[in-house]
């Protein structure tokens, strides 16, 4: 039931083999000429560059692109090739670089330093956002450039005084490079910078797939190879790369158009391969090397496991317990890798409070508190509970000792909770991820791949035994690429993938018994009622009503006498 294929959890470009059989024939793509929000804003932008700021025409254009020299340099290119005025590029820090500077001497001589805008007068100047969040003050001087105001140098030494510097007027438009986390620390300086000041674009770092796109990105990839004099790509290596790629993006239907990324995969295929070409098992090694390189912290993590000082059980139920999946981001560490958690549940009689020990103890974020409420709100729903449950719970992630955030969980977490509230065991051998919304729809979350490995890794250690695999959200498929290992173990029947799309198909997977009877009103006396969770969580509450439930010890005290 659900259960995924192979082909379901592994990229299949094979709609694309015409374009990928032909890649050697393609027209190169250059990286710019795929940017056409870009050169749409640039085309706006030099339509005025002999024009001084008049009737709302911004004469700053905010680039949001990575903060990197090769991203930077590219978008150079593309200015110049865009305007017939001057065009200087910049990413010096220092202020008097760009606008001049002049100083006393002991004699009383002015000396004068010319900056950038003296050499450039007229034209465009292409800077970082970094010089701008160095020089904060500089920022309406500037803005006076740009608005065809008078500006003069910057005095650099005072020592023997400041003399009157001579003002001067320029036709200057400013392109400015930056990422969004700095052009945020410029709303700061100046919050009307989005609000007509300034033109904004972006470069696009990924290309959706499609029948008409595909050769654009053969074609971008066919670019990089001529440029950087690269081996030809065999075929079954674009399919390769491609995979790597929907990895990258964590989606199936995109490409990553990172030059980086691409550069670097591709040249240390060159390099293993050594051929006049590279193939497959070029870029599949180059893959394999990298993870080896990095999986240091995963492997201690998973010693730990294997070892039995972190408890996760791969065989076997357990009422109450679930294995949950998490992805583990360490600062400093070159990739996330995945992790199971243990998520806990245990009943006692209460006012029908769920107890989050994670936020108790300040480890739980406010976004695991939001997928717990939304958890609980689903569960009351469900029941149809006219008063409080009668019992009360405390929900844990055990043996974890850092924050805890996110709502992946709460799929995990609310199957362990009905467990526990109904006595039904959970299947050990499958582990949850998910979000849930108040009416039982099970949501995407992200780090998938991550998430599946993680697991896969502490099955395979401890043992396969057949039944082993992974519960997500059918609406998450398109974003998996997982590794090699992990498609031959599902091909070969090892591991498996149940995706479903609601609470109702998870949880007969996980405790092989329906979460609530579908067929209710079709049911007669020769076809009994059947055997549901809530069916069993309402018999375990009409029992409590009934006094059904163990005298507690100070019952059995107070009876003696």
């Amino acid at each position: 039931m659900n259960q995924e294929t192979w082909q379901s959890v592994c990229p299949q470009y094979d709609q694309y083999q015409r374009s990928i059989d032909a890649f050697n024939t393609l027209v190169p793509c250059s990286f710019m000429s795929l940017q056409r929000r870009f050169t749409q804003a640039l085309t706006t932008f030099s339509m005025h560059s002999q024009a001084r700021k008049q009737g709302g025409v911004s004469r700053i254009l905010l680039v949001n692109a990575p903060d990197n020299p090769i991203y930077f340099n590219e978008i150079v290119e593309q200015v110049q090739g865009a305007t017939a005025s001057r065009v200087i590029a910049s990413s010096t820090l220092d202020s008097y670089d760009v606008f001049g500077s002049y100083r006393v001497t002991e004699s009383g001589e002015t000396v004068h330093t010319p900056g950038i805008i003296s050499e450039l007068h007229e034209g465009v100047l292409v800077l970082s956002a970094n010089f701008l969040l160095a020089n904060p003050q500089q920022w309406l001087t500037v803005k006076a450039l740009v608005l065809g105001q008078a500006i003069s140098p910057l005095c650099s030494d005072r020592k023997y005084g400041k003399q009157p510097a001579p003002h001067s007027t320029h036709d200057i438009k400013i392109v400015i490079v930056g990422d969004r986390t700095q052009f945020a620390e410029l709303e700061y300086l100046d919050d009307e910078i989005h609000s007509g000041l300034a033109l904004f674009s972006e470069i696009e770092l990924e290309i959706q797939l499609s029948e008409s796109a595909i050769n654009d990105y053969l074609g971008f990839v066919k670019w990089l190879s001529d440029k950087h004099e690269l081996p030809i790509l065999e075929s079954s290596a674009i399919h390769t790369l491609m995979i790597a790629g929907a990895r990258e993006t964590e989606d199936q239907r995109y490409m990553p158009l990172g030059l980086l990324w691409h550069v670097s995969i591709l040249e240390e295929s060159a390099l293993r391969g050594n051929r006049s070409s590279i193939s497959s098992d070029d870029i599949e090694g180059v893959i394999q090397d990298r993870t080896y390189r990095e999986s240091y912290l995963p492997d201690r993590a998973l010693s730990d496991i294997r070892d039995g000082q972190v408890i996760i059980e791969t065989e076997g139920e357990q009422v109450g317990q679930v294995n949950g999946l998490t992805v583990i981001d360490v600062p400093g560490h070159p990739r996330a890798y995945g992790e199971p958690a243990r998520i806990s549940c245990v009943i006692h009689f209460g006012d029908g409070d769920i107890s989050d020990v994670e936020r108790k103890a300040d480890l739980g974020g406010n976004l695991h508190a939001k997928g717990m409420m939304i958890m609980q709100a689903f569960v009351s729903s469900a029941l149809q509970l006219e008063e409080p449950l009668p019992y009360s719970a405390s929900l844990v992630f055990e043996q974890s000792y850092c924050e805890v955030d996110g709502d992946s969980a709460s799929l995990a977490e609310l199957c362990c909770f009905v467990s526990a509230l109904s006595d039904c065991p959970i299947n050990q051998q499958i582990a949850v991820t998910g979000a849930v919304d108040q009416f039982g729809r099970v949501q995407a979350v992200g780090g998938l791949n991550e998430k599946i490995e993680g697991f896969y890794h502490v099955c395979q250690h401890q043992g396969f035994t057949g039944h082993q695999g992974v519960i997500l959200p059918k609406s998450n498929l398109k974003h998996l690429a997982l590794n090699r290992d992990v498609v031959n173990s599902i091909r070969n029947g090892e591991f498996h993938i149940w995706s479903v799309s609601s609470v109702d198909e998870a949880v007969p997977i996980l405790m092989n018994i329906p979460f609530r009877d579908e067929q209710k009103e079709l049911e007669t006396e020769e076809q009994p009622e059947q055997e549901t969770v809530l069916g069993k969580i309402a018999e375990r509450i009409e029992a409590f009503d009934r006094h059904a439930h163990p005298m507690t010890i100070f019952e059995r005290l107070r009876s003696w006498f």
